[in-house]
C-alpha cells in the first residue's frame, strides 16, 4: 500500500517580494518527497486560508521578511481556526526571537529563522505527522 503524500501549502502573505527562500524551501520539501503549492507572492490571508483548504494541505508554511508578521500571522491563525481548518502551520524569515513566543501562542507549531537548515524543517514536518 502506498503512503499518502504529506502535502504543504508555501504561502507568501502580505507586501513581501521577496521570494527565494520560499521556493528555496518548496524544492527542499519537494526533494524529500513532499508535494508542495507554492501560493505566489501577495497573499492575503484569506487567499492563504481558501488554497489551504481547496487543497486539503497537511501544513501551511509562512514565509515572511516584511516584518508584518505579527499582523499576518494571528489574522491567518483566526480565519484558520474560523473555518475549521486544522492543519500544522510553520513560518519562516525574519522574526525576531522576541515574537516566537507570542507566534507560538497562537498556535505556530515552530519558526524557522535564517539558519535554520532544509534538513531540520523536513524532520519537523515529518516527526509532527509521524511520517
Amino acid at each position: 500500500m502506498e503512503k499518502k503524500k504529506i502535502v504543504v501549502l508555501i504561502a507568501k502573505p502580505g507586501l513581501d517580494g521577496h521570494d527565494r527562500g520560499a521556493k528555496v524551501i518548496a524544492r527542499a520539501l519537494c526533494d524529500a518527497g513532499m508535494e508542495v503549492i507554492y501560493t505566489g507572492l501577495h497573499r492575503t490571508p484569506e487567499q492563504i486560508v481558501e488554497a489551504a483548504l481547496q487543497n486539503e494541505v497537511d501544513v501551511v508554511g509562512l514565509s515572511i521578511l516584511s516584518g508584518a508578521h505579527m499582523t499576518l500571522c494571528p489574522k491567518i491563525m483566526e480565519l484558520l481556526k474560523k473555518r475549521g481548518v486544522d492543519v500544522i502551520v510553520i513560518a519562516g524569515g525574519i522574526i525576531p526571537q522576541e515574537d516566537i513566543p507570542e507566534l507560538k501562542k497562537l498556535g505556530i507549531a515552530e519558526i524557522f529563522t535564517p539558519g535554520a537548515t532544509m534538513e531540520s524543517t523536513v524532520k519537523f514536518i515529518r516527526e509532527k505527522l509521524n511520517a
